[in-house]
């Protein structure tokens, strides 16, 4: 049994999980034991589960939305080595690869995200970090960006910050700052050996002490035990990030991660339970890989979650913006911004008493969401087929930034 009793049933074991949510509101703090009794609840539980994550979502977040639209600055060519990243230095994946776009062409393809109801832009580049030339870069985009559309937030997702870069992109306009963890410390040399843990702390520290809002999430399904998951959840909460985003783990062929499928449905909805749960006031985002490994589930997934990408992420493709956004209504929800209000409720895991699709990424971190830069377009069709995964649900993208094709907004 766990030492709160409003959080247990009379089952040896079992978490009441209602009860655990009330405590949350108001103000406990999940414990390790709790966090492994909700990812390893039974399947009968799931609906149960599901209800009560959404308890605090809708306490926190009505039933708002926030969409979010990637904009992918600069493609693939990264020195880094982590091995889920379609990116990543020896990569086979086709990806697009390209230099930087024109600060006009990035303005450009943010303003797709924007016309379809984004209120959050990310703007992502490969590589291990920028230099200041690459941060001047950023902030003349940001300038325009900014100048035609001064509602809008902006999101910079550029790899491992130096000191005193942080505050020029502050002062240039951008609000927030993307850099994942991606998984637990204790895991992470078994993911990346080119730069550490400590680092993608580091830069978090430097955004948040410039005054950016810190965005920083997971990649799941790269073999991470459930201790190390919820070392991972927690390490967040401790940081207090105030965006959290969660990408599911894309495997494709020329990567250590390669045939790699772990994640089920279910599977997914606890551990998007377990972010909630943790941190109920955070900005939980479904990321890269959603349409993969939700399938089905995605509209529930909405109900627990209440933040999401729009259409396409950086290098993959994923579900069509209007089918995003008709999942959005269907499931009783609403866009924030669109009808003119704002969600109820702080931002952040520090409410909660405690503290990137591509998912913090880039390589050495520079990506928002792309399942962890992972290249849906690249999976193995056969170790779809085994996983009850469309082989012809994984597509390279092939449009938007880079491209002479309209974006999928």
């Amino acid at each position: 049994m766990f030492n709160n009793s409003d959080a247990t049933t009379s089952e040896p074991g079992a978490l009441d999980f209602a009860a655990l949510a009330r405590r949350q509101l108001g103000g406990g703090t999940l414990t390790e034991a709790e966090a492994l009794a909700v990812l390893r609840s039974a399947d009968g539980e799931l609906m149960s589960l599901a209800a009560a994550a959404s308890s605090l979502r809708r306490a926190h977040f009505g039933n708002t939305v926030k969409v979010n639209y990637l904009v992918n600055l600069k493609s693939g060519l990264c020195p880094e080595d982590c091995g889920y990243c379609s990116q990543r230095l020896g990569s086979a994946a086709q990806i697009l690869k390209y230099s930087w776009l024109k600060p006009a062409e990035a303005v450009e393809q943010a303003s797709s995200g924007i016309a379809a109801g984004a209120s959050r832009v990310c703007l992502v580049a490969s590589g291990r970090g920028p230099s200041d030339r690459d941060v001047d870069r950023v902030a003349g985009i940001v300038g325009e960006l900014k100048e035609s559309y001064p509602q809008v937030e902006v999101c910079a997702c550029l790899g491992i910050l130096k000191d005193g870069q942080a505050g020029k992109l502050r002062d240039a306009g951008v609000d927030a700052y993307n850099h994942n963890l991606n998984t637990s410390e204790s895991n992470y040399a078994q993911i990346c050996t080119s730069h550490e843990y400590s680092d993608r702390i580091a830069t978090v520290e430097h955004a948040k002490s410039a005054g950016l809002s810190p965005c920083s999430g997971l990649i799941v399904g790269m073999g991470e035990s459930d201790e190390q998951l919820v070392e991972a959840v927690f390490a967040l909460r401790e940081l207090g990030s105030d965006s959290i985003p969660v990408n599911f783990l894309m495997p494709f062929d020329g990567t250590p991660l390669a045939d790699t499928w772990l994640l089920t449905p279910a599977r997914c909805i606890r551990i998007l339970a377990l972010v909630r749960l943790a941190c109920p006031a955070a900005e939980l985002r479904m990321a890269g890989g959603r349409e993969m490994h939700l399938r089905s589930l995605q509209p529930l997934a909405l109900q627990i979650a209440n933040s999401l990408f729009l259409g396409d992420y950086l290098t993959s493709e994923g579900q069509e913006a209007a089918a995003d956004l008709a999942m959005i209504a269907d499931a009783g929800l609403v866009v924030l911004g669109a009808d003119g209000g704002a969600a109820a409720g702080a931002s952040g895991c520090a409410d909660a008493g405690t503290g990137p699709d591509r998912a913090g990424q880039g390589c050495a971190g520079s990506c928002c969401a792309d399942a962890g830069c992972s290249d849906p377009g690249a999976a193995s069709s056969e170790a779809a087929a085994g996983t009850g995964v469309p082989a012809d649900a994984v597509t390279i993208r092939r449009r938007g930034a880079g491209t002479a094709v309209a974006p999928n907004a």
